[in-house]
């Protein structure tokens, strides 16, 4: 039961039941339009503000998006600088590089040059030290031969004769001596020098005590000193000797003559250990020559040779400087000759040029047509013009 007011409904009557719709549902119709149209409200306030915040979200996403425009601006203007920097950096590096190769290029190359001419000069070197080692392999074989030949008397003397005829034939003209020649006593001389007199031809025998000189410098003990020292001076005297009495021929040769030593050692040794025996050379009239000294009495010799053919040919000299004198006396004359024909012919040439200036001057009256002004400038009679003769 239900009491509204002062009317009673009981549920349990269709009727009532149905009445009480009547009067509640409209009731229930206008609370549900009520909260309905709160909750409408309440979902269009929601809205708005879903609407605002989703204004605001935009004006954030568009602010995001200007952010992100001009983040993207920078970022290319980044970009672009950074590229322009890269390039810049890459131009740099390239001019670098290139300046860098270049003169890597360079320095190879003069590396190169210099490695090049070093090699050249190392070649160079090495074969002037080949041709050094081919000569000093060529000295080994000539001094072995060498000492062959000085280990033999017979050798040893042809070396001596070689040497002898090498120095006189480079001191001397080939005919003012005679390698090999007999004497009148039937002796053999090396080489016989045709001085005239005095002091007259000389005669220059070679020798070569070698065997003694050796072993008085290889003595050990001073009993082998003196024994190779009394070898030596018995081998030098009896050189000495027989120089004396085969070369020495009165009338034939010179008051003297030449022993010569081809060894300037010897030479030395004799003239600083036994200057005695060298004395007794100059008393026997026997001088004793090496190499060195042989030259120079060479030259001297070829002072005399020349100064006695200059005398023999005295008288055939002062012929021809007469002769001489006479060419050089019509020499004269035709250079007074040439001298006087030089005057004369510039006197022509004055004379010349005075006739072409007048005939200049006259040319230019006539050209002007000054018939008036033409005077005879000379006494000389005008020679009048006649017709060729046929």
């Amino acid at each position: 039961m239900i009491s509204i007011g002062e009317t009673s409904l009981d549920l349990s009557n269709a009727q009532d039941v149905g009445i009480l719709l009547l009067f509640v549902l409209p009731v229930v119709l206008v609370i549900l339009l009520l909260r309905t149209g709160q909750r409408v409200r309440k979902s269009s306030e929601a809205v708005m503000q879903m609407a605002s915040q989703m204004s605001g979200l935009g004006q954030r996403v568009q602010s995001l998006s200007d952010g992100q425009q001009q983040l993207f601006g920078g970022l290319n203007s980044v970009a672009e600088a950074q590229a322009q920097q890269q390039s810049k950096t890459l131009q740099l590096m390239e001019q670098r590089l290139s300046s860098v190769t270049e003169a890597m290029n360079q320095n190879l190359s003069s590396s190169a040059r210099n490695t090049a001419q070093s090699l050249g000069e190392l070649q160079q070197r090495l074969k002037t030290i080949d041709k050094a080692q081919e000569n000093i392999t060529k000295l080994s074989g000539d001094v072995l031969s060498l000492q062959d030949i000085l280990s033999n008397k017979q050798t040893r003397g042809a070396f001596g004769e070689i040497q002898l005829n090498d120095i006189v034939s480079k001191a001397l003209p080939a005919d003012s001596y005679n390698l090999q020649h007999t004497l009148s006593n039937g002796k053999r001389a090396d080489c016989l020098i045709q001085l005239p007199n005095p002091p007259g031809s000389i005669v220059i025998d070679s020798k070569f005590p070698l065997e003694p000189y050796e072993r008085l410098r290889n003595a050990k003990t001073e009993q082998e000193l003196s024994v190779a020292a009394r070898e030596l001076k018995a081998a030098i005297r009896a050189h000495i000797r027989a120089i004396s009495e085969k070369y020495i021929i009165e009338g034939e040769t010179a008051d003297g003559a030449l022993m010569f030593l081809p060894s300037e050692a010897i030479y030395a040794e004799l003239h600083a250990n036994f200057s005695e025996v060298v004395r007794e050379g100059f008393t026997a009239r026997v001088w004793i020559v090496s190499p060195t000294t042989c030259m120079a009495t060479l030259n001297t010799m070829r002072a005399i040779l020349k100064d006695a053919r200059m005398r023999e040919q005295a008288g055939a000299i002062r012929k021809e400087l007469g002769l001489l004198y006479q060419d050089v006396d019509r020499l004269g004359q035709r250079v007074e000759n040439l001298d006087r024909h030089f005057g004369q012919a510039a006197k022509d040439i004055s004379d010349i040029k005075i006739s072409a200036e007048k005939a200049g001057k006259r040319a230019r009256r006539l050209d002007n047509f000054d018939f008036e002004e033409l005077a005879p400038e000379t006494d000389e009679a005008i020679l009048p013009l006649t017709p060729p003769q046929k």
